[in-house]
């Protein structure tokens, strides 16, 4: 990657080029609410199951717009010290010994010293409100539903004001705001106050043509008519009340399993045995093996020969 930023998409067309280009298959509404968060600078925040392509937006903007990528991956009990900043205590301690060997007896001076730029350890938030180089970033904030309210919370200065406050050095603002996207897989709900400074969008399951051009831009080793049968296996199984839905990133494991295996079609042994690239829960795969899933094959295949 070179320093220099790609410009922001002029328009809508432009934006759906954009995605296209990275070979992420996107609906104009999607692409809609990308360009305004871009043209506004506004958060995006990208809620829907696990597995649907929205932690894949901000890597395609990073390498389409050719930006750095500043990713947070959010989880329970991330706090201030992992996320944004913290002190280099250790250098902390040996600056405050060596300037007392020294004479040093002014301790204005060494609080000065001790708590500046070289003894900060700059995490996600920081590095994506400093950057300097390489265009504005983007940053991404993935899976927000996992961490606490509180750090919800902390989170709303930076997404209205681009800037973050250390108490020991003040208020630390970017120059350019960062791109923010931010993920949610809806296990709680997020506050009303950080949606209020954001773009919404619901990232849904593709439809089966979307997921078949997917599996053929990601997978194009594996068998066209294979490929549509795959397909269809999945949207049905999207149907069934699965105690977790197989999602797109799924789907395309699937397509790369059933292509090593060089499989031109799926049968009843095969999924059976390649079930685990699917469906992750044991109670899932139990129910499709029990006879189910040989009901939805047959479904599949009939509804193919028919077209």
């Amino acid at each position: 990657m070179t320093n220099k930023p790609k410009p922001i998409p002029g328009s809508i067309d432009e934006t759906l080029e954009l995605m296209d280009s990275q070979d992420y298959v996107a609906s104009r509404a999607l692409a809609t609410v990308l360009f305004l968060s871009l043209k506004m600078k506004r958060p995006l925040l990208l809620e829907g199951e696990a597995g649907v392509g929205k932690t894949e937006i901000a890597k395609i903007l990073a390498r389409g717009l050719n930006r750095p990528l500043i990713r947070l991956q959010c989880y329970e009990g991330l706090d201030i010290s992992t996320a944004v900043y913290e002190w280099n205590y250790p250098a902390q301690m040996l600056e405050i010994r060596l300037s007392e060997a020294s004479g040093e007896t002014d301790r204005s001076a060494i609080e000065r010293n001790i708590f500046s730029d070289d003894y900060l350890i700059r995490r996600p938030v920081l590095q994506a409100l400093s950057a300097k180089q390489g265009g504005a970033p983007i940053f991404l904030i993935d899976e927000l539903d996992r961490t606490d309210e509180a750090f919800e919370a902390y989170l709303l200065e930076l997404l209205s004001e681009y800037q973050v406050s250390i108490p020991e050095i003040g208020v630390v603002k970017a120059d350019e705001p960062p791109i923010v996207i931010i993920t949610t897989n809806r296990t709680r709900e997020i506050h009303d106050a950080l949606k209020r400074r954001c773009l919404y969008h619901w990232v849904d399951y593709p439809t089966a043509e979307a997921e078949l051009e997917i599996v053929q831009r990601k997978v194009p080793g594996c068998n066209a008519a294979l490929s549509k049968e795959l397909v269809g296996y999945v949207q049905k199984l999207r149907t069934l009340d699965l105690f977790k839905n197989p999602g797109v990133a799924e789907t395309i494991d699937w397509a790369s399993a059933l292509t090593e295996l060089d499989s031109v079609a799926l049968d009843p042994e095969v999924i059976s045995d390649t079930i685990g690239t699917l469906l992750k829960y044991q109670d899932d795969i139990a129910r499709i093996e029990e006879g189910e899933g040989r009901k939805l094959l047959e479904e599949v295949k009939s509804e193919l020969a028919a077209v």
